[in-house]
């Protein structure tokens, strides 16, 4: 496609083929990409299984290395990629551009696409960390290091949101809203493929059909399924945590309160055997159908603790924190902690162990949930994609932590837990809210609620998961899932997270997926760059009468 010999700036690119075996077990799939993907994850389970003391020394090794040399990186990346979304959406040009043909109405209404975005934000980490984030933050954060106020005092509940309500919202969302939003932009006004690769084709073009767009999508695949281990990881820990409150035995549970290696191995058979099962039937029916239900019993949970835990207090909380929020969000940012300052290694290590691990799980997670909003975003302009996307889902990411969590901590305040909840394992917490909130018979049936709860969204992270990288592999292409390619992904799922946890728990899976996160963190970073430049050259042609999409491309050839 050429434009007029006279006009200043040619169309956009309108074609990315990518190579796609026509028959035999690829058929559809970009073997380039899934067999490497494939290799990857394979050899990394395999390492973890085999040679498990070679592989928590290495892994603990490179961690430190990958902390200490790039933890900059993250915190700037992430700043950048809030302040691009910001400039998108605010620049009233670039705003009212379509994710879509110009006119075009959005494929989903509000309410509906407003509750899948619910659904992907309120999901395993919520259950873990409503309780756990304001909880370990009201027990030590940078105030309490500096000593300017003590641990678990009334003084430390206001900076604990304001680190709690920093980790939670407009850093993770715009993150995923930067991706969805690149993808989703140039797939459909473009008609290329919804894949990762596409994102990028505004700065390299066709050369994304050949071997750096498969490395792409390759590094893509490895991140999103390091991303998804870490979420199954605190959703199994908390799952065990919950049958092992129900009474189902003392066999769940290790000396140190973590779950033993029977509870690890029987607790992924069940889960990601149940999610594989709903990615063998499909987004419409299986998927569908667990998002509808996780939204019932999460209203149903919330509902819960307005009524008899601390709702008012959650609600001063919440109205506290979002000013301290919105006056804090630039200097905490942008805010990078000195060894050299006074009490300069505790800082660092917290924002290590916090933020930093936050930024890199937002990025290895940001392949999945990116197409995901890509998928359902079609229609909308930026200006209300960004804004949908980033303060809708942070809104209710802080309703919970204020309203669930502010109970936990009001509890805690008021002398009636005595310890009971802010002093066990971050996966027990929200069970332990509920057992010195409720009488004993009532807190086992939340309890089972809870698990239920917790059940699903693993379910729905897992299965979701495994189609997205099924897409990836597939070129864009989301229909017609193999078969045998959904159980090989929902096998190797089940054993990166079972042989990470049992290697060497959580802490395993999370030094995993931070070095799993960095090759593609370089990837997000070039995306924000490639969707300013696609939108800055689209304007540019609108001004000068020049298509901006593939339907106006081929407008002007017909009419020629």
């Amino acid at each position: 496609m050429t434009a007029e010999t006279d006009a200043p700036i040619e169309p956009p690119l309108i074609e990315l083929p990518i190579k796609t075996a026509e028959r035999g077990f690829y058929d559809g799939f970009s073997r380039e990409v899934t067999i490497p993907s494939k290799i990857i994850v394979s050899l990394i389970i395999m390492w973890a299984i085999f040679f498990p003391v070679s592989a928590s020394e290495t892994l603990s090794a490179a961690n430190s290395s990958i902390i200490a040399s790039f933890s900059g990186w993250y915190v700037y990346l992430v700043a950048f990629l809030m302040l691009a979304c910001f400039i998108l959406a605010v620049i009233p040009q670039s705003g009212s551009l379509r994710i879509g043909n110009p006119g075009e109405k959005p494929e989903f209404g509000r309410f509906s696409w407003f509750a899948m975005l619910f659904g992907a934000g309120i999901g395993i980490g919520m259950l873990t960390y409503s309780t756990g984030e304001p909880l370990a933050h009201f027990s030590n954060n940078p105030d309490i290091i500096r000593g300017t106020i003590e641990a678990r005092s009334a003084e430390a509940v206001r900076p604990a949101y304001i680190y709690t309500f920093l980790h939670w919202g407009f850093a993770a969302w715009g993150t995923y809203a930067l991706v969805g939003l690149s993808i989703g932009y140039v797939a459909y006004r473009r008609n290329l493929p919804l894949t990762i690769r596409s994102g990028l084709a505004p700065l390299f073009g066709l050369r994304l059909s050949g071997i750096w767009g498969h490395v792409v999508d390759i590094v893509a695949v490895v991140a999103t399924i390091l991303g998804v281990a870490v979420t199954m990881g605190f959703g199994v820990e908390q799952f065990v945590a919950g049958l092992a409150r129900l009474g189902l035995g003392d066999w769940l549970l290790d000396e140190d309160g973590s779950s033993s290696a029977a509870a690890v191995i029987l607790a992924l058979v069940v889960l990601v055997g149940a999610s594989t099962l709903s990615a063998l039937s499909g987004v419409g029916r299986g998927i569908k159908w667990l998002s509808n239900l996780n939204m019932g019993l999460s209203f149903a949970l919330l509902a819960l603790f307005v009524l008899v835990g601390s709702g008012l207090y959650g609600l001063q909380l919440l109205g506290v924190g979002l000013w301290d929020y919105v006056r804090t969000l630039v200097p905490n940012s942008l805010s990078l902690f000195d060894r050299n300052e006074p009490f300069g290694e505790a800082l660092v290590q917290w924002q290590l162990d916090w933020s930093v691990f936050y930024w890199a799980w937002w990025i290895a997670f940001a392949p999945f949930v990116g197409m995901f909003i890509a998928r359902i975003s079609r229609g909308r302009t930026i200006r209300e994609y960004v804004f949908g996307v980033i303060l809708v889902p942070s809104l209710m990411c802080f309703v919970w932590m204020t309203i669930v969590g502010g109970t936990a901590i009001d509890l805690e305040l008021s002398g009636v837990a005595q310890g009971a909840i802010v002093d066990t394992g971050i996966s027990d917490q929200l069970f332990a809210t509920l057992a010195v909130l409720l009488d004993p018979a009532v807190a086992s049936l939340v309890s089972g609620l809870v698990v239920l709860l917790l059940m699903t969204y693993l379910i729905t992270s897992a299965d979701s998961a495994i189609l997205i990288v099924n897409t990836i592999n597939g070129a864009g292409e989301s229909e017609g899932e193999r078969r045998h390619h959904i159980l090989f992904w929902g096998a190797a799922l089940a054993f990166v997270v079972g042989s990470m946890l049992i290697l060497g728990g959580i802490d395993a899976i999370r030094i995993t997926m931070i070095i799993g996160a960095l090759p593609f963190s370089f990837v997000v970073a070039i995306m924000a760059v490639a969707i300013l430049k696609a939108v800055a050259f689209d304007l540019r042609r609108k001004h000068h009468g020049v298509p901006t999409t593939a339907q106006g491309c081929a407008e002007l050839d017909a009419a020629k």
